[in-house]
């Protein structure tokens, strides 16, 4: 069973050139959760290798030290976050203008929380036909951009 998700996942990357990544992607591999771990390593590997460019936003950033800030970990917030700047071949999109406004026009159209459709944005306005996720209900935005879900 992970060997069919493995490759369905690796046959599903190598459509695209450009991914964008959810967190759950980076808390899932940062935390070696066992069902996912297998998943986030190779889709991070690809992008790491240069098999696809990754593109993910400061909302990651946000979301993925909120928990370690919560425990006073700072140090380990500070490490995710240097991983995050320093990974190989992923943008680390700051939300400006252009993405807040695209954004509005995912909410509008497809009516989704305001953090997935500025993530959607960011990977879109940056040249992502594809987004690798684990939240079902983004599904709902693939008319304009292949979501990609580590779940079956």
């Amino acid at each position: 069973m992970a060997d069919q998700r493995l490759e369905r996942l690796i046959r599903q990357l190598q459509r695209h050139t450009v991914v964008g990544l959810d967190t759950a992607v980076f808390i899932y591999h940062f935390e070696a959760h066992p069902r996912y771990l297998p998943l986030t390593r190779v889709a991070l590997s690809r992008i790491q290798q240069g098999h696809q460019q990754g593109v993910t936003s400061t909302i990651t950033l946000m979301e993925l030290t909120v928990r370690p800030c919560q425990l006073g970990r700072r140090a380990v917030a500070y490490h995710y976050e240097a991983l995050l700047v320093n990974f190989p071949n992923l943008l680390l999109v700051e939300i400006d203008r252009s993405v807040a406004r695209r954004g509005a026009q995912l909410r509008a159209r497809f009516r989704v929380r305001p953090a997935e459709a500025l993530q959607v944005a960011a990977a879109l306005t940056h040249g992502a036909s594809a987004f690798l996720t684990n939240d079902h209900g983004l599904a709902r935005l693939n008319p304009i951009i292949d979501i990609i879900q580590l779940d079956d």
